[in-house]
């Protein structure tokens, strides 16, 4: 059997953001759910609701849709064309589809196919709300198992390093971008891939959340110091007061881990570079150049964000592989 993802693999775009964008233009009342879907986009973004259940909060304007039966065929009858050509070409009928999406979404494609068989999250299109895990990484695995009783595949085909889990129980496996087909084990990350996956993420998005309030706490507190000490060692016990703080917002937001006095010290230790840079820049705005010391705070807190966020990623909260 030759199993396939289906979004940004057989499919060219992501079939869930384009039946939203459908669904939208024909009713654009839909927009009455956005604040429901945006809360939940939040939620998530802050690690406090796992991806299934954000994805249920998104599908929520389910409830507004008139005749989701009817809409999804009219979809497809525009969208079936994104179906990609180096499928077409290979395609045959005792192909499985496995993806995340909704079934109701992608059975009707999968009709146009002719492909028999195929394994999608599980969704009520009536409420939008999931009757089952999102089938998403190892999840697939589970459900190859239940829905078809196999632990394995001939072939499979993805877009998606988070489908590891089913390219290792494939006996060939193919990373596929814009058509192009590599072999899983000859297929390289490329440089701005990686950038993105670190600093277009969650993570990314809280660590700049709680970077703010640090930097606030930064400025406050050596100004506050400063009103008594020299400028820089006002800055210093600025910095070391608000990096205390800092430690355990990021412990508890953003990266999810317990507290301890090992991860503290490698958080402290990451916090160098940034210490240094921090201390440049007041010695230069302030010392050399002049300005006031609030400036050379301000100036000083949003320097090496970047560097010490993958500092604190890849060693204060290393993950251990298991």
């Amino acid at each position: 059997m030759h199993a396939y993802d289906f979004d940004q693999c057989i499919y060219q775009g992501d079939s869930t953001v384009d039946f939203y964008r459908f669904c939208l233009r024909r009713q654009p009342a839909l927009l009455r759910y956005f604040f429901c879907q945006l809360w939940g986009l939040v939620l998530f973004a802050f690690g406090f609701i796992q991806k299934t259940a954000f994805k249920q909060r998104f599908f929520c304007f389910l409830q507004g849709v008139t005749d989701v039966d009817g809409t999804v065929d009219a979809f497809w009858q525009t969208h079936a064309q994104k179906i990609g050509d180096w499928y077409l070409a290979r395609k045959t009928q005792d192909d499985l589809i496995i993806s995340a999406s909704p079934t109701f979404l992608l059975q009707p494609c999968c009709t146009i196919l002719r492909v028999r068989h195929l394994i999608a999250s599980r969704v009520d299109p009536a409420t939008g709300r999931f009757l089952g895990e999102n089938c998403y990484g190892a999840e697939k695995v589970k459900r190859l198992l239940e829905d078809l009783g196999i632990g394995a595949v001939d072939v499979f085909y993805s877009d998606s390093l988070s489908d590891l889990p089913m390219a290792k129980i494939a006996k060939e496996s193919y990373m596929v971008r814009e058509g192009r087909i590599t072999p899983w084990a000859e297929f390289r990350v490329s440089r701005w891939e990686k950038a993105k996956r670190y600093f277009f993420s969650f993570e990314f998005f809280r660590f700049l959340i709680i970077g703010g309030v640090n930097t606030l706490n930064g400025v406050v507190f050596s100004y506050l110091f400063s009103r008594v000490l020299p400028a820089q060692v006002a800055f210093w016990c600025g910095y070391l007061l608000s990096l205390t703080i800092s430690y355990l917002l990021n412990s508890a937001i953003t990266f999810h881990e317990r507290l301890g006095f090992s991860k503290m010290l490698r958080f402290f230790v990451s916090y160098i570079p940034n210490f240094l840079i921090q201390n440049i820049v007041v010695f230069l705005v302030h010392g050399v150049f002049g300005q006031t010391e609030l400036m050379a705070y301000i100036l000083a807190a949003v320097i090496g964000i970047p560097v010490t966020f993958l500092l604190l990623k890849l060693f204060a909260f290393r993950k251990k592989k298991p």
